[in-house]
């Protein structure tokens, strides 16, 4: 079971355990996050695709991890005519692990249990 998801103006792909890295989203390490744009949702051979998105259908997940990814060297010079210049990135991003694919009511219990237990 996978879904596809929009955060941050991105789309990305969740199964549940994987780790993935998100734009970055406010919170703490180990707090709950719920994505509610979810775009598709394949369970084996069914597939639901929203227009433009599911409406009964959220992704859970636990922030694993806040950091910056590694430097981006941006480069720029002009042959022959002694201009260079040398500008670093490094982009702020958010690990987050997903829980659970399923539905609002099923999401939204399973991240208060997930809360009572801390």
């Amino acid at each position: 079971m996978y879904a596809i998801f929009r955060s941050g103006g991105k789309q990305y792909q969740a199964a549940p355990g994987a780790v993935l890295k998100l734009e970055r989203i406010p919170g703490e390490v180990g707090e709950s996050v719920i994505f509610d744009q979810v775009l598709a949702v394949a369970d084996g051979e069914q597939v639901d695709f929203g227009k433009p998105v599911l409406a009964d259908r959220m992704v859970t997940g636990r922030i694993v991890e806040q950091g910056r990814a590694r430097k981006i060297i941006i480069f720029k010079h002009k042959r022959r005519k002694d201009y260079r210049k040398k500008q670093g990135h490094r982009q702020y991003y958010t690990a987050v692990r997903v829980e659970a694919i399923g539905g609002r009511e099923q999401a939204v219990t399973e991240a208060t249990a997930a809360a009572s237990e801390e």
